[in-house]
């Protein structure tokens, strides 16, 4: 069975490992209908070490990703790299640690939180909703003098 990211603490060399290679799409677990899913596999070159109670993974992630658009709601690619990866993951015991989901979710949290396809890196593009939509007013706009009593002054009445 293949399994890369299950690190035996045991039989890990004094100076660490290397890990490398590729995982497929499948391997970040996201639903079919999410509005993020991974088109690429997921390649990996990792160093693992232990130091003391922690386990220190540091090298390269790298995925390609489509995500839906908040404005326009259409389809593009987003490429997460991540050339200087580093995590740090506490050692409970000395057996084995299955790094499988803190390198899913790093890899996730390196995804744009609200994604605009102007923003992708793959095929950079213009976004089709740019200036569709009117940013909204934050205040509302100043009451005339002479538009009779203001809200403040029917506050104070009903004191």
């Amino acid at each position: 069975m293949h399994r890369p990211f299950f690190i035996d603490l045991r039989t890990l060399p004094d100076g660490g490992k290397d890990i490398s290679g590729q995982e497929l799409p499948a391997f970040f677990d996201l639903a079919p209908k999410d509005s993020i899913q991974a088109i690429s596999p997921l390649k990996y070159d990792l160093h693992v070490e232990r130091d003391g109670s922690e386990l220190l993974i540091s090298g390269k992630l790298e995925a390609t990703f489509s995500l839906e658009c908040g404005a326009c709601m259409e389809r593009f690619d987003y490429k997460v790299d991540l050339p200087d990866y580093n995590s740090e993951v506490e050692i409970a015991k000395d057996e084995t640690i299955n790094l499988t989901d803190t390198v899913r979710e790093d890899t996730l949290l390196a995804l744009p939180s609200y994604p605009r396809c102007d923003a992708g890196n793959v095929h950079p593009r213009q976004c089709p909703a740019e200036g569709r939509f009117e940013p909204v007013l934050e205040t509302a706009p100043d009451e005339p003098q002479s538009a009779g009593p203001g809200v403040w002054e029917a506050l104070n009445k009903l004191n």
